[in-house]
């Protein structure tokens, strides 16, 4: 199993598929997941030809389970950590959800000043700001992220499970097909990380402001979103972000869910080649 140290001796596991000289494309999962979560894109992108990295977050999946560090300043640096020790140049960076504020926060901070990134994809990303707050009345009250948060402290099993029973995929929704081993991979990529790194994220996820971090960004990005997002709607987040960035481009999903990554896989993933190959 392969990992790399960070500068504050965090152990972070990665995956690297696929030539050493080809293309990199690099994918940030989302909460509480694991790379594990992009195995179909990975395995989509490498059997054309990319090399394809993805790394657990510190205190998810197989990265050390350590107790502080969980906010998008570590998340990036940590990525950028994984991206040094690999060499990776010329990089497409893809992240989903907390994965897309990780996307967002490294583009700006490492990647374009160490010109290492080409272009970026946010996909059901959580930029520009979750939370609802006097200046951004759109927001989810803090509310909804409290009772994650007492989710995670009182019975984090179950919580998953309906999280992924439920919202993330829409399988609430009338006449939805219903995968129960996309529920199952779900359940089980969440339980494999750390309690304490899972509460610490609904903070960074929803309370974290990245105007600024868009409005930095000037490599072409693609914002996806589905408008039946019951996680992070797509009012909050996508359709703020493109006004944001400089070199944004918009394409929006009729009826598709937050996990629109793993229930419209082929779709999603056609439309992720002809962005990196434009």
């Amino acid at each position: 199993m392969a990992y790399v140290t960070t500068s504050d001796s965090v152990e972070i596991f990665y995956k690297d598929w696929g030539p050493r000289d080809a293309q990199p494309i690099m994918f940030h999962h989302g909460w509480p997941l694991s790379s594990d979560d992009w195995d179909t894109q990975m395995l989509f992108f490498v059997q054309r030809g990319y090399r394809v990295v993805a790394h657990d977050r510190r205190g998810h999946g197989r990265s050390a389970q350590v107790s502080e560090g969980h906010d998008m300043d570590h998340y990036a640096a940590d990525a950028f950590a994984v991206v040094e020790h690999l060499g990776l140049k010329d990089a497409v960076h893809v992240g989903h959800s907390t994965g897309g504020g990780e996307v967002a926060r490294y583009v700006a901070k490492h990647g374009q000043p160490a010109r290492r990134v080409v272009k970026a994809v946010l996909v059901s990303a959580v930029p520009p700001l979750m939370l609802k707050t006097e200046s951004n009345p759109e927001g989810l009250p803090v509310e909804v992220f409290d009772g994650f948060r007492k989710g995670v402290a009182d019975n984090r099993a179950q919580l998953f499970l309906d999280v992924a029973s439920g919202p993330f995929y829409g399988f609430n929704r009338p006449g939805a097909e219903v995968y129960p081993g996309v529920i199952q991979n779900w359940w089980r990529q969440g339980m494999m990380g750390s309690a304490k790194a899972h509460y610490d994220g609904i903070k960074a996820f929803s309370e974290t402001d990245q105007s600024e971090d868009l409005k930095a960004i000037t490599v072409p990005t693609l914002v996806l979103h589905g408008d039946d997002d019951q996680i992070v709607p797509i009012a909050d987040a996508a359709l703020k972000s493109v006004k944001l960035l400089k070199n944004g481009t918009l394409k929006v999903y009729e009826g598709y869910p937050h996990g629109m990554l793993s229930t419209h896989a082929e779709r999603i993933n056609a439309d992720l080649l002809a962005f990196v190959q434009s």
